[in-house]
């Protein structure tokens, strides 16, 4: 039985730049069994004028056949740019004598005049396979086996259970906002040489937050009693926003399969691989949300987890008209970037500043574990012993069940005189020596009185003072009238908001940080639509975006830049090779919310 695991699982060809660097690595198929034969593999990317090929011997291992070569090339021309990209593939065929760790040592290749080497790589033989060998070429409706190559022949229909993309979700059934771990993984019986995702699975009713990924590698794993290999896609966890039955909805990817034509060499035979195109589509995850339950306990502002909360006052002396700071501190895991401040009350004669809030968040496990500090800064004006409020930090655990209350306790604190306040007390006395003077009378007693009123000075300070307040009226009314108008706010301020995240995208850009510079610009694109266009970004969709935009006046050609600058974004995050094409991304994205931002919207 001719047997061969997956030589390479997962391999994603968007956005290869034009003058990407050469590289020669080793590549060796995972889960070897003794008395199997395998794959290794030598790949050298992006190189020029190949000669003078030198393979290792694998000692321990029987070199069946090789080497051979296979080459490919891709080239592309986006908006303009183009990019192009080479591969050169030497492969051996060898057969595994017995179990054990062995090393394929230092492969060489000449390339545009310059010598590249790999480096060694082990890998591990297990134990011979206890299924039964067969010595013909298998029946043609045996199903896929991922370690014979007979049963991959070329024409053969790939079938739904061959390859496919599953979402797994952590729990069945959750409450509101608590955490759901989610996986989205790729399953196949076959080599993978090619994938693309080119629809997302939308988490509509999730709020998500995103593991970062490295590029995916190949486990084995058994499924519905069969083997498959195995690569994580994407892993994130999700807080549901709402009660009820949500669904993740299933994504679309394209990829090519590697299936095998038998040549009759005449004293032996040689598989030659073929490519073959097929789409497949993730299944559609739904879970239970369940309502938390009611009567929600006064103060509850929708924290869901294990947390603790403490307080403490930074110092231990306070004077007047000195600033302090008083630092809350929520730790635990659960919905934690999404907490609401605490409202700490202060004595009427402090002087207050807005919180500052500092979340660092991690993804462990299935859930989101980290810590929220909010600093209350005040300013103390008077002289005595005051006390700051204590608070009651409400969450609700969904493991208990129950809403459970941590009394954060108040802070008693004395203030004594500050530096500045002899300044204002001899401020105040020098007034005191000023508002009463000695009476002085008249001897004539002739005193000459104008009533005020009948002054014209009165009079155009009456008018004066009329038309001030008429103006203040005015403007404090059509204020509240604005800040009222919550979406009219929105729309105002959508442009100023995603210049400001582009602003943040841009130092990625220049900092050739791709990951983070795809991750920042689709956070300021999904605001800045979200706000625009009045809906939340749970609900945004691609097919609700292309609508309410023309419905808001948006010409066709702005429409479909504005998609494919979130599809691109998307799906770059799936490349290693992504980063060379962050400078068109974000002058294009620059350029449509400029254009947005020119639109008067058409009246509904």
């Amino acid at each position: 039985m001719r047997k061969k695991l997956l030589s390479t699982l997962l391999i994603v060809c968007l956005g290869i730049a034009s003058h990407a660097a050469t590289s020669f690595s080793t590549i060796v198929q995972p889960g070897i069994a003794a008395g199997q034969k395998f794959f290794v593999t030598f790949r050298l990317e992006n190189g020029e004028d190949v000669s003078n090929f030198k393979a290792p011997q694998i000692a321990g291992c029987k070199l069946v056949y090789g080497p051979s070569t296979s080459t490919s090339s891709t080239y592309q021309s986006i908006n303009g740019r183009q990019t192009s990209s080479s591969r050169v593939e030497f492969t051996f065929t060898y057969k595994a004598e017995h179990e054990g760790t062995f090393t394929v040592g230092e492969a060489s290749v000449m390339s545009n005049g310059k010598r590249y080497t790999t480096r060694p790589v082990k890998f591990s033989v297990g134990p011979a396979s206890a299924s039964p060998t067969n010595t013909g070429r298998p029946k043609p409706n045996a199903p896929v086996d991922i370690n014979d190559i007979d049963t991959q022949t070329a024409g053969r229909p790939v079938n739904a259970d061959d390859v496919f993309v599953r979402i797994i979700l952590s729990k069945s059934s959750a409450y509101e906002q608590e955490a759901i771990g989610c996986t989205i993984k790729l399953y196949t019986k076959y080599s993978i040489s090619s994938f693309f995702p080119t629809k997302q699975p939308s988490f509509d009713g999730f709020l998500i937050q995103e593991e970062p990924m490295q590029q995916a590698t190949g486990q084995m794993e058994t499924y519905n009693g069969q083997n498959y290999m195995t690569a994580v896609l994407k892993r994130c966890v999700i807080f549901p926003q709402q009660s009820g039955k949500l669904t993740i909805n299933s994504g679309n990817y394209d990829l090519d399969v590697v299936q095998y034509d038998q040549v009759n060499m005449g004293f032996f035979t040689v598989q030659d691989p073929k490519r073959r195109k097929i789409q497949v589509s993730s299944n559609s995850a739904s879970i239970n949300i369940i309502p938390l339950p009611e009567p929600k306990p006064a103060g509850f502002n929708g924290a869901v987890g294990d947390f603790t909360a403490t307080s403490r006052i930074v110092g231990n002396s306070f004077r007047t008209n000195d600033p302090a700071t008083l630092i809350y501190t929520i730790k635990g895991r659960g919905n934690i970037k999404y907490l609401k401040e605490p409202v700490i009350t202060f004595p009427s004669n402090f002087e207050q500043y807005t919180p500052k809030s500092d979340i660092t968040a991690d993804i462990v496990g299935d859930n989101v574990e980290g810590e929220m500090n909010i600093e209350y800064t005040f300013v103390p004006q008077s002289v005595g012993k005051f006390t700051i409020s204590g608070d009651k930090f409400i969450y609700f655990n969904p493991d208990r069940k129950e809403y459970i209350t941590i009394d954060v306790p108040p802070h008693s604190i004395s203030v004594a005189k500050g530096l500045s306040e002899n300044s204002d007390r001899k401020k105040g006395i020098e007034t005191r020596n000023r508002d009463i003077l000695h009476i002085h009378s008249d001897a004539t007693g002739n005193h000459n009185h104008v009533l005020v009123v009948r002054t014209i000075w009165y009079w155009v300070a009456y008018l004066a003072l009329l038309s001030a307040l008429i103006a203040v009226t005015a403007i404090y009314r059509r204020n509240i009238a604005r800040h009222s108008d919550v979406i009219g706010l929105k729309l105002a301020k959508a442009g100023k908001v995603a210049r400001k995240r582009l602003k943040l995208a841009k130092k990625y850009l220049d900092a050739r940080d791709a990951d983070r510079f795809y991750e920042e610009m689709l956070r300021a694109q999904w605001g800045y639509l979200s706000d625009k266009l009045s809906i939340p970004v749970s609900q945004l969709t691609r097919d609700n975006i292309s609508m309410e935009l023309s419905q808001y006046g948006a010409p066709q050609d702005l429409i479909e830049s504005i998609i494919t600058i979130l599809d691109e974004c998307e799906m770059a995050r799936y490349t290693p090779d992504s980063a060379q094409l962050i400078g068109d991304v974000y002058d294009r994205a620059v350029d449509a919310i400029n254009r947005m931002e020119n639109l008067k919207r058409t009246k509904r």
